[in-house]
C-alpha cells in the first residue's frame, strides 16, 4: 500500500475513531475515488499497525466438565433427564419432550410436551414427579439449559440449585458424551419412533400421546435388561418424601 494511502487511512480514523476498516475503506472509496482501493482486510491491519484497533478482551470460554457419575444399584438412586430434542407439529408449532427415567428401572417417570426448553414450566413437572414417586438420591443431566448455565457460578440453575435444597446429588456428563446417559437416549430412540412419528395436530393431542406411550413403556412393554419385565415391575416408589 502506498505511504500516502496508509496516511490518509490513518488521518480518516483519526477523525472517525470509532468506524471500523470497512467504513474507513468507505470514506475513502468515496472521497477519493481515483485511488486504488486496499483490502478491508489491508486497511483493518494499517489500523492495526498504528494501534487504532480497540483490542477486544478475550474471556475465557467456559468449558464443561463431567462431574462424578454414579453406579445406581437400586431403583431411586439416579434419575435421568433430559430433553428429547423437537418435534414439528402439523400446526407448525415445536413441541419439546422433558423426559424423567429411573436408571435401575428404566421407568418413564414423566414425559412431558412443552413448548421451549425454558426453566420456569420445568419446575412443576419435576415437582409432579417427586410428589408421586419421592426423591431420587441423584438427578443425571447433560450441561444445557435448564439443567446447567456457562455463566452462572459452579455452573448452577435455579433449577438445578432447587434440586440440591432438596437433597438430591447433581450429576453432569461429559460434554459431547451421551452415551454417559446411554440408557437414557436409548429411550428418547424409542419415543421418537413410537409418539412422534408422525407428529400431531397440537400440543394437548402430543401429550395424549406421549401419556399413551408411557402407560404401555411402563407396564407393557418388555425390557431385555429387565429379564423381560416391564419396568413398572422392577421399578418402586422412593422412600424420600417430598
Amino acid at each position: 500500500t502506498p505511504f500516502e494511502v496508509e496516511q490518509l487511512i490513518v488521518r480518516l480514523k483519526k477523525e472517525k475513531i470509532n468506524w471500523g476498516a470497512p467504513k474507513i475503506r468507505e470514506i475513502v472509496r468515496r472521497r477519493y475515488p481515483t485511488i486504488k482501493l486496499p483490502s478491508i482486510s489491508t486497511v483493518h491491519s494499517i489500523l492495526d499497525r498504528h494501534d487504532l484497533v480497540k483490542k477486544r478482551r478475550e474471556r475465557a470460554s467456559y468449558q464443561a466438565t463431567a462431574s462424578y457419575l454414579s453406579e445406581p444399584q437400586s431403583p431411586n438412586d439416579l434419575w435421568c433427564t433430559d430433553f428429547k430434542g423437537q418435534c414439528r407439529m402439523k400446526n407448525l408449532n415445536y413441541c419439546f419432550p422433558l423426559t424423567l427415567t429411573d436408571q435401575v428401572s428404566r421407568f418413564l417417570l414423566t414425559c412431558e410436551a412443552l413448548e421451549s426448553t425454558e426453566a420456569n414450566p420445568c419446575f412443576s413437572v419435576f415437582e409432579r414427579a417427586f410428589e408421586e414417586f419421592g426423591l431420587p438420591l441423584a438427578i443425571r443431566s447433560d450441561n444445557g439449559t435448564p439443567f446447567a448455565g456457562g455463566n452462572s457460578v459452579w455452573n448452577l440453575t435455579r433449577l438445578s440449585v432447587w434440586w440440591i435444597r432438596l437433597g438430591i446429588r447433581l450429576e453432569r456428563i461429559k460434554p459431547g458424551r451421551p452415551q454417559q446417559n446411554g440408557k437414557h437416549e436409548r429411550m428418547h430412540r424409542t419415543l421418537k419412533a413410537e409418539a412422534t412419528r408422525p407428529a400431531r395436530s397440537n400440543l394437548l393431542q402430543q401429550q395424549e400421546k406421549f401419556d399413551t406411550f408411557r402407560q404401555e413403556y411402563n407396564f407393557e412393554r418388555p425390557h431385555e435388561a429387565l429379564q423381560m419385565k416391564p419396568p413398572a415391575e422392577v421399578f418402586q416408589k422412593s422412600s424420600r418424601i417430598y
